[in-house]
């Protein structure tokens, strides 16, 4: 069996080249995460170019050229977005950006900043710019679960950025350890929700064909 290759390096460069050229003011690690919640949401009017334009705030940037604009688009639609794809699949599951995490307040203050905008990221894509979706049971359970994590990352962030103590370098390590095993929870659960919503659209699509009247 043939993998669909993932995402090359140098791909991913030029999409953070990309990014940064046209002043996006998300950051490349909650793009990500944004594409992933909304290739996962149940709601079927979900697409990618409105995920793209919302990056921006609901409109592209202005292009020198038509090329630019066609790069751009082209490397986020059919780069990015297509190879996200691929964790529909129970066998490929998505996961998080990998962070230097020494044990200095530094990378505590980037690692919590960065979990909390990709939980929050993938929340908003799966939202897909509704109030309210309706998701399995299962997805419902792991949102929720989600959601604390989310306020945890974030309570760290505030901890880090506020705290002026001397550090505890035992202590830090401990943090790290206790961020690492929340990170692998929010993985569990991202991909849970993923795979629940995959076989629920899976199913109303099936449904929808077996409805579908036949033309004599």
């Amino acid at each position: 069996m043939v993998k669909k290759p993932q995402l090359a390096p140098t791909e991913e460069k030029r999409i953070l080249k990309l990014l940064r050229d046209n002043a996006c003011p998300v950051p490349y690690h909650e793009v990500r995460t944004r594409f992933m919640g909304n290739i996962a949401s149940p709601n079927m009017t979900a697409s990618p170019m409105r995920m793209i334009q919302d990056l921006w705030g609901g409109e592209l940037p202005e292009f020198e050229t038509e090329a630019d604009a066609n790069d751009l688009i082209t490397a986020l639609m059919q780069g990015l977005w297509n190879d996200l794809t691929r964790h529909q699949k129970r066998t490929d599951p998505f996961r998080l950006s990998r962070v230097k995490s020494d044990p200095n307040f530094a990378h505590l203050t980037k690692l919590s900043q960065r979990r909390r905008q990709e939980l929050d990221g993938f929340v908003e894509g799966l939202f897909n710019g509704q109030d309210e979706i309706d998701l399995p049971e299962k997805a419902h359970v792991a949102l929720g679960v989600l959601g604390e994590i989310r306020g945890m990352f974030a309570g760290i962030f505030d901890i880090s950025i506020n705290d002026s103590k001397p550090v505890d370098v035992s202590q830090l390590q401990k943090t790290f350890k206790h961020l690492r095993e929340l990170s692998r929870i929010a993985e569990h659960e991202i991909n849970t929700i993923i795979q629940s919503c995959t076989r629920a659209r899976r199913q109303m699509l099936e449904t929808f064909v077996a409805k579908k009247p036949v033309l004599h």
